[in-house]
């Protein structure tokens, strides 16, 4: 069976308290509750969380032996860590860059992502929607194999 994972980055284990009118009432559980019922008959997706760097850039290095994919959600990570987009270009499995907010409407440092490059694409704006769409790019791609750029 294929298997992803949604990796999600500091911050985001706050949600349901953090800024519910930026990222919504759902806590991390709800929405991953959410998209595992959706996604329960293509694929297995597994949830990785964490506030460290270092963390996700080790958890990156590992998963192009496990994972058919990843989404991912950098938090603000995006705007700085060159060390996780060097991670992400390392690795031989897609990535799809995700975040809730729209990141357009957002103060100007939110506005670019250094991490963006180095993926196969970039979703913003549309809540836990986000993951679920950057899920079925991936389902998409693995579909049409090399077709899809």
């Amino acid at each position: 069976m294929i298997q992803y994972v949604i990796i999600n980055g500091p911050n985001l284990n706050l949600l349901g308290d953090r800024e519910p009118g930026v990222y919504g009432n759902k806590t991390l559980k709800e929405i991953e509750k959410i998209i595992n019922f959706h996604f329960q008959a293509e694929c297995k997706i597994d949830f990785y969380q964490s506030n460290h760097e270092g963390e996700i850039i080790d958890f990156l290095h590992m998963t192009s032996n496990v994972y058919n994919g990843i989404v991912f959600n950098p938090g603000a990570f995006m705007s700085y860590s060159y060390a996780i987009r060097d991670a992400i270009a390392s690795i031989s499995i897609p990535v799809i860059e995700v975040h809730m907010s729209n990141i357009f409407n957002r103060d100007s440092f939110r506005q670019q992502s250094v991490i963006a490059p180095v993926t196969k694409g970039f979703i913003s704006g549309l809540g836990e929607r986000s993951y679920i769409l950057g899920i079925e790019s991936l389902l998409l791609q693995n579909k049409l194999g090399s077709k899809v750029e």
